[in-house]
């Protein structure tokens, strides 16, 4: 890590490092325990990351899914926010590739830096390169909606049916972000549940790229909070915001369901 001069080096270098351990956790331990092998998946990247940041930026706070929720941190000024293994379901299924690892600074009051390590994928997004983002989408293309694989929400369906939409099912939230980064797909919509690691380190790369990414009733995303929790997300094109947002109220309005309802 001596090379590493600022921020957003140490989110690339710490995710895709612990990417790595991850890939050879997994070639090590197989796929026949699956439970034991998410298990030792998630404590092995926390570990990492959590003791790499306390040697790196020892005077900064630390918010990690597998950590131990430290108050002192809603008075800190830096935060990183830290998802050591996102998709550990998929992490421990054999060929999947949908998995991740997330790492983000939140500073004064905004994401400041971050990287979303794919490390199945051979890549790393983060905010030192960020994504180009193509000026216009392929005229004519069908809309692709990337929603989880395992809890879509119910509204997603009926948004994907009036748009003529196709569904992408998908593992880890950062997976999700990262194909809409990549082209991939062009909306990802969530509700029903996620917190704060989730979305932060991908969000901060979607963002450095000039992606929209809001809540689902275009509320600003906030980090840093006393309760971790942001159940909902839109992450998209920037053209493309107005118009979903739109449809998003429109679906849970003509069916009488909130947006949250199946999530």
């Amino acid at each position: 890590m001596s090379s590493i001069r600022n921020d957003h080096e140490v989110a690339r270098d710490l995710a895709t490092e612990a990417g790595q351990q991850l890939l050879r956790l997994r070639a090590r331990h197989g796929f026949d325990e699956p439970e034991v092998l998410r298990t030792l998946g998630d404590r092995t990247a926390h570990e990492f990351l959590f003791s790499s940041l306390g040697r790196l930026r020892p005077s900064d706070a630390v918010l990690s899914e597998e950590g131990v929720d430290d108050p002192a941190r809603l008075h800190s000024r830096r935060v990183w926010i830290i998802d050591p293994l996102d998709g550990t379901r998929e992490f421990a299924e054999e060929n999947r590739t949908d998995w991740a690892v997330h790492v983000a600074l939140w500073e004064n009051g905004r994401l400041a830096a971050g990287a979303v390590a794919l490390p199945a994928q051979g890549s790393t997004l983060s905010t030192v390169d960020p994504p180009w983002l193509p000026d216009q989408r392929p005229a004519g293309q069908r809309l692709r909606i990337t929603t989880s694989r395992t809890r879509p929400p119910e509204f997603v369906e009926r948004m994907a049916t009036s748009l003529g939409a196709e569904v992408v099912p998908m593992g880890s939230a950062g997976a999700k972000i990262c194909a809409v980064l990549l082209g991939i797909a062009d909306i990802y919509v969530h509700a029903g549940g996620q917190f704060e690691w989730d979305s932060a380190a991908p969000v901060a790369v979607a963002h450095a790229a000039g992606l929209h990414a809001s809540r689902i009733d275009g509320a600003k995303l906030t980090y840093n909070q006393v309760d971790p929790s942001l159940p909902d997300i839109l992450v998209c094109r920037p053209e493309l915001s107005s118009m979903l947002l739109a449809n998003i109220r429109d679906v849970a309005e003509r069916d009488d369901a909130g947006p949250h309802a199946g999530g």
